[in-house]
């Protein structure tokens, strides 16, 4: 069991299995699902609970069963992507997708029957989910929901392939952001507050810098494929900046809603996490390295594992801080 608990440990990091490790059925499925990006979810999820906190008729087992929807979309949105990006073209043995971490077809861990089959499986899960909740609040949750699949299944699949327009970034920042974290306050509360969706911007936000990061590092071979990301539109430069712009505007826009009020002193926690912006921020102003440094797990990426530090440090964080508001609020008005 050690051994188990220390493959799924490395996934979760890295997205990687050693290749001297045997590789168990969790391992396999934490891999085909990339589940080392859960976080993320699970802290938009987090965001919206705590801040229902409070509020009237909340309940923790909404809750629980949105955290659990969102997660269970989440891996369903990772396999319909290299689902495909396959079928189109787009992932390929060279491409950079099979570099930093193994393909769930064309490394071999599942099938492309099974990929489909696990699909399924995974979105019948969450429709279950949706129809109960649907039943004790109505049509707005649908309508968080329905949103939430028309941007992460337009994302690659046709007609829409949002990522082939530029669209991707503003689609991440909307899902993340609004439609999980106020989708969760809806579902626990029953109720609509839209102070909740202001308050869901900053973490939208960094969520949106990690795709920008990885769509930098995937510059050359989408631009070759003729891939409109929105790097790709605006050039490698620009989007470096932008980047930083965004994770120094996160940072802004919480202090600007905990001076009005809208979230808690306690949040200002989050601040913590500047010295690890500021590593960040000159790692990006300068050149990635020729080759993979010792012990670098997702090569060739590059930027996205940056961007990626500074969201998980920041967004745990801002979670405490609202863990902390809970049990001792203090508002500034």
């Amino acid at each position: 069991m050690a051994g188990a608990l220390e493959n799924w440990g490395e996934i979760l990091r890295t997205q990687n299995l050693s290749s001297d490790k045997p590789m168990d059925l969790v391992s396999r499925w934490l891999l085909i699902t990339r589940a080392s990006v859960f976080p993320m979810t699970i802290t938009s999820a987090a965001i919206g609970g705590l801040l229902a906190v409070g509020a009237d008729n909340t309940s923790w087992v909404y809750f629980t069963l949105a955290l659990i929807g969102l997660v269970v979309a989440h891996a369903a949105n990772n396999m319909i992507n290299d689902y495909f990006d396959l079928e189109q073209g787009v992932d390929t043995d060279d491409y950079v997708r099979t570099q930093y971490a193994p393909h769930p077809i064309l490394s071999g861990l599942v099938s492309k029957t099974g990929l489909l089959l696990a699909i399924a499986v995974t979105n019948l899960i969450d429709l279950s989910i949706l129809f109960y909740l649907t039943e004790v609040h109505g049509w707005i949750v649908a309508a968080f929901a329905l949103l939430g699949i028309f941007v992460s299944v337009g994302y690659v699949a046709p007609p829409l392939k949002l990522k082939h327009r530029g669209l991707g970034e503003p689609g991440v920042f909307l899902v993340w952001g609004p439609l999980m974290i106020g989708g969760t306050y809806f579902v626990t509360t029953g109720s609509f507050a839209p102070w909740v969706l202001v308050a869901s911007l900053p973490y939208a936000i960094l969520v949106t810098t990690v795709l920008i990061g990885k769509h930098v590092d995937k510059y050359d071979a989408d631009l070759a494929k003729g891939i409109k990301t929105l790097p790709v539109m605006l050039g490698r430069e620009r989007s470096l900046f932008l980047n930083q712009e965004l994770m120094i505007v996160y940072f802004g826009f919480v202090v600007c809603l905990v001076l009005t009020g809208t979230l808690g002193v306690w949040t200002l926690l989050t601040l913590l996490a500047l010295p690890k912006l500021w590593q960040v921020l000159k790692i990006y102003n300068a050149p990635p390295p020729e080759e993979a440094p010792p012990g670098y797990p997702l090569w060739p990426l590059w930027y996205v594992a940056w961007a990626f530090l500074v969201t998980r440090r920041a967004g745990a964080l801002l979670v405490l801080g609202l863990v902390l508001d809970a049990f001792y609020p203090i508002h500034l008005s």
